[in-house]
């Protein structure tokens, strides 16, 4: 999409350890045509069986049909097989040039493949499950600043036994409520399950045609409350860095969730941010994006001890770190 910071040059990402392989968009959806019905339709069972509910209609144009989610059942099987295939540890979509004219939205299968808890993929022969137990990171719009630090963050939480399921949100807005500044973070859907509070508490509704011609479901839902850790991985003064910072997913009242969300998306999934000790005029003038990465800690110690062992592990790849705002060391 040309975002600002989503492309890192060859020179500054391989010295962390980190390489690319540059895959078409037409392998993608190749390997898409090669799913069978049945698995497809195999994966939206999972998803049912967990509560996981689908506002479906029948209006291919304007509303969430069972065809389109069964292409995106097809397009999460098929990239967890590239994937296998080229030995990725991440892998992200360009969806919206592109294959927004050829299939439904990716953000159903990037939220699959962000999570730990996921429907099972074998491989083509059936031999073996495909990244059994673990979560496949997935980085939206094939933003790189997002792939690194869905990489390190997935091997550090798993590394400290935490789930390490991570997504990246969109800072869509904010405002003040009762004493807090409050953040509307938003992203198309690519959030993994468990940061709703599980399958159940996750609703798929018709992404906007504006935006997707072809349809597919949302991860539509509310991130439960909980201690975040949020960082955003960039370019600046020619080397890579990055910023890392704390803030409380909080919960706020029915109508008022309601109202924020009228007031961006309704159909995406929304988390109410609050950072801690940072303001929204410090943020604005410092964050290199308009994505920052978010991931969930059981408690405050632990998303401190998590956020320093993350920063430890970004310097020794030779990346510049950036405690930003209240940091406990």
């Amino acid at each position: 999409m040309g975002m600002y910071n989503a492309i890192f040059d060859d020179e500054l990402l391989n010295p962390t350890g980190i390489y690319k392989e540059r895959l078409s968009q037409s392998a993608l959806y190749a390997e898409m045509l090669a799913v069978p019905d049945d698995e497809a339709d195999a994966v939206g069972a999972w998803l049912r069986d967990r509560g996981m509910s689908f506002r479906l209609g029948t209006d291919e144009r304007t509303e969430l049909t069972e065809a389109q989610l069964r292409w995106q059942f097809k397009m999460y099987i098929a990239a967890l097989r590239i994937a296998d295939d080229f030995g990725l540890d991440a892998v992200g979509i360009q969806y919206q040039q592109g294959l927004k004219d050829l299939v439904p939205a990716s953000d159903l299968a990037e939220g699959l493949l962000n999570s730990t808890e996921r429907p099972p993929v074998l491989s083509r022969d059936g031999d073996r499950e495909l990244f059994a137990g673990r979560a496949l990171p997935h980085f939206n719009e094939a933003d790189e600043g997002v792939a690194v630090d869905a990489l390190v963050t997935d091997r550090v939480w798993t590394a400290m036994g935490l789930v390490p399921d991570n997504t990246l949100h969109d800072v869509r807005w904010g405002e003040d409520y009762e004493g807090d500044f409050v953040w509307v973070y938003e992203i198309s859907g690519s959030v993994p399950g468990s940061h709703l509070g599980g399958w159940h508490k996750a609703e798929g509704w018709r992404q906007d045609p504006v935006f997707f011609p072809a349809g597919g479901s949302t991860i539509n839902g509310v991130s439960r409350p909980g201690e975040l850790v949020i960082s955003r991985v960039f370019i600046a003064d020619g080397v890579l860095q990055a910023d890392i910072f704390r803030g409380t997913a909080i919960e706020l009242p029915e109508e008022e969730t309601a109202r924020r969300k009228q007031a961006t998306n309704p159909e995406w999934p929304i988390a109410h941010v609050v950072l801690h000790g940072i303001t929204r005029d410090q943020f604005m003038a410092r964050h290199k994006a308009n994505h920052a990465q978010v991931v969930y800690a059981p408690d405050a110690a632990t998303a401190d001890r998590a956020l320093v062992a993350k920063a430890a592990m970004l310097d020794r790849m030779g990346i510049r770190v950036n405690l930003v705002g209240d940091v406990r060391l």
